[in-house]
This record gives C-alpha cells, structure tokens and sequence, in this order.
C-alpha cells in the first residue's frame, strides 16, 4: 500500500513543528545547492523561523546584492522604492526644521527681520526680553553663590589665623613661665631681666630704656 497524502496544516505542537522544520529546512538547503551545482542556477534562499531564527543561502558565484539587484533589472520592480521615499519625506522634514531653526536664531541677532510684521516684531521682543531676564537671573544665582563661597573661605581662614594667634601666644606664655616670670611680673616691670637673657651681639642698638610692644602690652 501507498503511503497517504499528508494534510498540509499548520503543526500545533511546539516540539513537532521545531522538529519538522529542521528536517525539511535542510531538505531544501541540499536541494538549492543542488540546483546550483546540476543546473548552474543562481540560487537565493532566506528562511526564518517563528523563533526569529534566519537562515539563508546563496549561490557560491554571485553575492547576495548582485542577486537582488539582477532580480529588480529582470522583473523591472524597485524592492527599495517604498525605504527610498520614506527617506526622502524625512529628509525634507529635516530640511524644513533647520531652516526655520536657523531662521529664528538669525532673529533673536538682529538678522532677518525684513519679512516680520508688527505682531511677529512684538513677540519677538518679548522672547528677547524673556531669554534677558532668564540670563540675568542665572548670573545673579552665580554671584550669590560665589559670595556664599568666599564668605565661608575668610571665615574659615579667620578661625584658623585666630587659632594659631592663640597657640602663639600660649607657646610665648610659657617661655616666659620657663624663664621665672610670670604674666604678672611682666606688667609689674619684670622685662628688663627676661630681655637681658634674650639680646644678642648682633643686636647693639637695643637699649634697657626703649620701649617694646608684645602681644598687646607696652612695656616702659
């Protein structure tokens, strides 16, 4: 007995309609290169499963461009002519916008203004006076900004020259300790023997009856 005809439909099942487009997929792949190799036809074939998976061939003598662009001379048809216009379109559009684009920041420069009329003029105006304000409150956000700044620099340098003021004095105070006189004697006219340690040779036109100021007290 002969086999039956088999039913041409659509395979419901996942795994069987995967396994039977692998079978026939090669099928048709030896039958092309066939085709080739016996007839010497050129042989174009693209296939793409329902999984997106593609899947093509072309004849060994000739490139995929050669192929399509032969077909198109042979049949006369443009397979881009539709990608070609929508392109064209774009591209026009694209045009437009730039022209008006450059057109608007010539105006806002004081340039082409021939064709505008009273209104056109006015509400260009008030853009200019718009865009101004914005600018102008830009750069007063920014000066601000770099005042708040310094003020935090002077102050932040004010408490360290106030710092190091303080470990000054602090460090003359206790040299003063350390050579047996105290604040206290300092201002009593205790100088004269802390200075009589501290003159040197080189220092001739120092004398006991000058006057000297240090860290605020005036000593006679």
């Amino acid at each position: 007995m002969g086999r039956g005809k088999i039913e041409i439909k659509k395979i419901e099942n996942q795994t069987n309609r995967q396994v039977t487009y692998s079978k026939r997929r090669a099928g048709i792949m030896k039958k092309a290169q066939e085709l080739t190799v016996l007839c010497d036809a050129e042989v174009s074939l693209i296939m793409v499963s329902n999984s997106g998976k593609c899947v093509d061939f072309i004849s060994p003598n000739i490139s995929q461009k050669e192929f399509y662009d032969k077909y198109q001379k042979i049949t006369k048809q443009d397979l881009w002519k539709s990608q070609y216009d929508e392109m064209h379109e774009r591209l026009k559009h694209l045009m437009e916008t730039n022209r008006k684009l450059r057109r608007e920041i010539g105006q806002r420069v004081g340039e082409d203004l021939e064709g505008l009329g009273i209104h056109e003029l006015r509400s260009l105006e008030q853009d200019l006076r718009n865009s101004a304000k914005v600018v102008r409150l830009r750069k007063f956000g920014l000066l601000s900004s770099q005042g708040e700044t310094q003020k935090k620099k002077i102050k932040n340098l004010a408490g360290i020259n106030g710092s190091l003021w303080q470990e000054y004095q602090e460090r003359v105070e206790e040299e003063y300790i350390a050579s047996g006189l105290s604040a206290l004697e300092l201002g009593n006219g205790g100088a004269p023997q802390v200075f009589s340690f501290r003159l040197q040779p080189s220092q001739p036109n120092l004398h006991d009856d000058e006057e000297y100021e240090i860290h605020g007290l005036r000593l006679a």
